[in-house]
């Protein structure tokens, strides 16, 4: 089917309201049904709607691969019954002073790399819940580790200051190839502006040729 553009909300950074696995979406309320329609359409998954924290930031205080799911803490009792009967997935709230658990994992199937803000013995939690190998690390003094990076399992891309060296070091863990890029002309916070899964790619409307090119390759849609 190939990569579409997409808005929400008449804005573009479409990632930060919505996260997918292979077999679900998890949407906000308020997202037109024929939005929903096209997003699980082309992600090919079922569509789970809810709010976390009473926010409609699903990407930003979630992280999510096959196994399971890592939301903020700041979810409420009934959000959490909502996902975990709808989706089947283990779930496990981020147990740290920060909230945007999104901003701070980035996963797929085969691992995840965290921010050096989770300590270790949260990084072992996430590691149980996920069932995949984890790496805490930074990136140039930068900690949002999800917000720069975007996975799946045939796939990456990267915040452009990403250097060679941390490339590695990132394809070692998630076992897929990565590449830096750009997404909504010019945004370096690539997660902000996808909405991804194995099966297809919705990006940010604001998307410009050029990274569409990278995106296209960094994915293999």
């Amino acid at each position: 089917m190939g990569i579409i553009k997409f808005d929400v909300y008449r804005n573009p950074n479409i990632g930060v309201f919505f996260q997918a696995n292979d077999n679900f979406l998890i949407s906000p309320p308020g997202v037109t049904s024929s939005k929903i329609s096209k997003i699980t359409g082309h992600l090919k998954v079922s569509n789970v709607s809810t709010s976390i924290g009473g926010s409609r930031l699903i990407g930003a205080l979630t992280a999510m691969n096959s196994n399971g799911i890592i939301v903020s803490k700041l979810i409420e009792g009934f959000e959490e019954k909502i996902i975990t009967k709808e989706t089947g997935l283990s779930l496990q709230k981020l147990n740290s002073r920060f909230t945007s658990a999104g901003n701070l994992i980035a996963a797929n199937d085969y691992g995840a790399i965290i921010s050096s803000l989770i300590n270790e013995e949260e990084a072992k939690n996430i590691s149980k819940i996920l069932q995949v190998p984890v790496k805490r690390m930074n990136i140039s003094s930068m900690y949002l580790i999800g917000a720069m990076i975007k996975a799946t399992n045939t796939g990456a891309i990267a915040h452009p200051i990403i250097n060679d060296n941390n490339l590695k070091a990132i394809r070692d863990v998630l076992q897929v190839d990565v590449k830096n890029t750009t997404v909504n002309s010019g945004v370096p916070y690539v997660s902000s502006g996808i909405i991804s899964n194995t099966e297809n790619i919705l990006v940010g409307s604001q998307t410009s040729g050029s990274e569409l090119v990278i995106v296209t390759n960094a994915f293999g849609i």
